[in-house]
């Protein structure tokens, strides 16, 4: 089974791990903190409308020959819906990492110059935030259906890429959750 549209048949290890890094980034806000957040401006029907726009962009919006023109409008709808929710992920992964022992500054310092090198007007920014809370590069070489794609470098190369990124981002993700649905409930319960 394949969670991630790049090929990973021949990945490195220090591949896999920034590729999980990245992933487990994303995945969170679109998973948890943007669905939280349209469910408290609009209930299940605005969280489902916007999972659904989401999830039509994971299928069909990539950039591939076969649904490039199909898929622009999903990616393009899900760019705006997601633009407030990453932005609002921001300072919750920054905290986060503070709570988690790490720089929260240092984060969010990295998303401000990095977040806009990313071809994705909102994964850059949360990817961003993600390399400078663990002192690491994410972004370059990945390979989409046999096709070479290279995405600028985010983050600061102050060590290599280790396993232990992976808990780490986990841990980090599974924090900004929490925070995100301790306001979430709080919101609910005012």
């Amino acid at each position: 089974m394949q969670i991630v549209g790049r090929d990973t048949n021949k990945l490195k290890k220090n591949e896999i791990v920034r590729t999980t890094v990245e992933t487990v980034t994303e995945s969170t806000v679109d998973g948890i903190i943007a669905s939280l957040f349209f469910a408290v401006l609009g209930g299940a029907p605005l969280a489902i409308a916007y999972k659904a726009i989401n999830t039509m962009d994971s299928l069909f919006g990539y950039k591939s020959d076969t649904y490039h023109d199909f898929g622009w409008v999903p990616a393009r709808l899900n760019d705006l819906v997601s633009w407030f929710p990453a932005r609002l992920a921001l300072p919750v992964i920054a905290i986060s990492t503070a709570l988690c022992g790490l720089s929260g500054i240092i984060s969010l310092a990295v998303a401000i110059r990095d977040g806009s090198k990313h071809p994705s007007p909102n994964s850059g920014f949360l990817e961003a935030t993600m390399a400078g809370a663990l002192g690491i590069h994410l972004g370059g070489t990945s390979f989409y259906s046999g096709k070479i794609n290279i995405k600028p470098f985010i983050g600061d190369n102050l060590r290599e890429l280790e396993l232990s990124d992976v808990s780490q981002s986990h841990k980090l993700m599974f924090v900004a959750s929490l925070l995100v649905l301790v306001v979430v409930v709080s919101i609910e319960m005012v």
